[in-house]
């Protein structure tokens, strides 16, 4: 029912579902992750036969939260307590003033941190 509210079975699925067949009654396999803004922040599709993956999705989680607090983004793999990336919004001068114990910076526009105390 649900799945049928938010459009996300085919455009030709009608009726009740238990006079559909069992092709048309295909699992939703479908995550959304909606901030505190009420903005999508993530959907993750899963096709029916693959299992979802609950430790993505709270990764996902952590890095969201952490990345609203703080001006950072993380890399691809990421995980709790790994280094994060400086977002490229903030200027070298406000860097200075966010971190005052410096950063790496293996290229000029890569500029690597310890995680933020936050989470």
């Amino acid at each position: 029912m649900v799945a049928k509210l938010y459009g996300m079975l085919p455009a030709d699925t009608d009726g009740d579902s238990s006079k559909r067949t069992a092709s048309d009654n295909q699992t939703v396999r479908n995550v959304f992750v909606i901030g505190p803004d009420k903005k999508l922040k993530l959907i993750l599709v899963y096709p029916m036969t693959t299992g979802r993956n609950f430790d993505e999705v709270l990764r996902v989680i952590d890095s969201l939260q952490l990345t609203a607090k703080h001006r950072v983004a993380t890399p691809a793999n990421w995980n709790v307590g790994d280094n994060v990336i400086i977002a490229g919004s903030v200027s070298d001068d406000e860097t200075r003033s966010l971190y005052p114990d410096g950063w790496a910076a293996p290229r000029p526009y890569l500029r690597i941190i310890p995680k933020p105390r936050s989470i």
